[in-house]
């Protein structure tokens, strides 16, 4: 049987985390903090769990440099279930009922339903998922209302891999029409990343697969939001950063009988941002434990940046490093071809061919690569070919054994 620290792992998620913090939550999962209850056992309205709760938002604020208070400037740290896939829908039925109680106040509905055929929704489709997001968009409130502000597949013969230039696309023509301008921060299949926010009426993130790996200017979006898997956590939650501009008392919500007899979507409770804002996250049943564990990866991030500005800056840093000595290794050498456009690698999944995409020269690949303790680093089956994934828990020895066995295999020695 293998050890752990025999194994390097690189999927795209599920992803690794720390082995202290596992050790740790194997202690916790049959004693927590001597109470002689496990953790998953506390009930998620004790104290014991309020306090977990209230370290994880603390130590996300920090990392992030995410505004705290009540006023308009301020930033909410929710926990949800569901997913990114949740948020895909979350974002649509919060964000559309904030601007549907803005513009239709004081008016009859009549007047209302003229207001409604305004409503738009820009998105960016730069990869799989944000295609996802904004075809779960067009189900709930009709395809008339999403406006696709760019889709990269127009500029590049059909395949995602590239985020085009700015110029080229086409928002909403009247920004006060724009419930959401929706993007995703890192594509997980296509290995494209944003490397700045862009620009758009009441910004919304995903930012699932790039969390807490570089610094990310939080004011600029209404909403951000990602599923823990990655770089936080353990699959089981999502966190999201709402602006208090979209919650009570800054925002209204529109009424759901209006916004049925419109013919908009209304959703579930547990996806309200109001409602879950206003409970703590705690208005159903939080998965403590998954909480607990994002905190503790958090809390590692702040020990080692101590002094940092922002306190994320020592984790970017590294990120950044192992990604630019992974590409550089790829593109020294004519076996391997990286797929996305250089301008928008991503530094969390990079993602390749070897030999133009050589089926046998693949499979060769991998298996040779599991020999040496290389896993998961298999494409997505949509796409095919080899990723590896750099996210953080990836450490820097399992990066140096990686580029090890790519020269290895490109030389011939594999």
């Amino acid at each position: 049987m293998p050890r752990r620290e025999d194994v390097h792992y690189f999927g795209a998620g599920p992803a690794p985390l720390p082995t202290p913090v596992l050790e740790e939550a194997a202690k916790v999962l049959l004693n927590y903090n001597d109470t002689g209850i496990g953790i998953t056992e506390i009930s998620h309205r004790s104290p014991e769990a309020n306090a977990i709760l209230a370290h994880a938002q603390d130590a996300l604020r920090q990392l992030l440099d995410i505004p705290a208070g009540d006023g308009p400037e301020g930033y909410q740290i929710v926990f949800l279930q569901g997913g990114g896939s949740g948020e895909f829908s979350a974002v649509v039925y919060n964000l559309v009922s904030v601007w549907l109680a803005k513009r239709t106040k004081g008016l009859n509905e009549t007047k209302a339903a003229e207001e409604v055929a305004k409503l738009r929704l820009d998105y960016l489709v730069t990869g799989s998922w944000s295609l996802k997001a904004s075809q779960e968009a067009a189900r709930l409130v009709g395809k008339d209302h999403v406006n696709i502000v760019t889709d990269s597949r127009e500029h590049r013969n059909g395949k995602f891999g590239v985020i085009p230039s700015v110029d080229t696309y086409k928002p909403s023509t009247t920004a006060a029409d724009v419930a959401l301008t929706y993007y995703c921060d890192n594509e997980t299949v296509d290995g494209v990343e944003f490397q700045s926010a862009p620009e758009g009426e009441n910004l919304v993130a995903d930012m699932s697969s790039n969390f807490l790996s570089r610094k990310v200017d939080v004011r600029k979006h209404i909403a951000i939001f990602g599923g823990a898997q990655k770089n936080i956590g353990t699959t089981g939650i999502t966190i999201a950063i709402i602006s208090n501009k979209v919650l009570p008392p800054h925002a209204a919500m529109a009424d759901s009988v209006l916004m049925r007899k419109l013919g908009l979507s209304v959703g579930p409770v547990i996806l309200d941002y109001p409602t879950v804002a206003k409970n703590n996250s705690l208005y159903n049943t939080l998965p403590i434990f998954d909480v607990w564990i994002a905190g503790r990866v958090m809390q590692r991030l702040l020990d080692a940046s101590e002094g940092q500005t922002p306190r994320i800056a020592t984790q970017q840093a590294e990120s950044d490093k192992k990604a630019k000595d992974l590409y550089a290794v790829l593109d020294g050498s004519n076996v391997y071809t990286v797929v996305p456009d250089k301008s928008v690698r991503s530094r969390m999944n990079l993602c390749f061919r070897i030999k133009g995409g050589d089926a046998d020269a693949e499979k060769a690949f991998l298996k040779g690569a599991e020999s040496r303790g290389l896993f998961g680093l298999k494409g997505h089956r949509s796409v095919g070919g080899i990723r590896a994934s750099n996210y953080n828990a990836v450490s820097v020895a399992a990066v140096e054994k990686l580029i090890q066995y790519l020269k290895d295999f490109a030389d011939g020695q594999a």
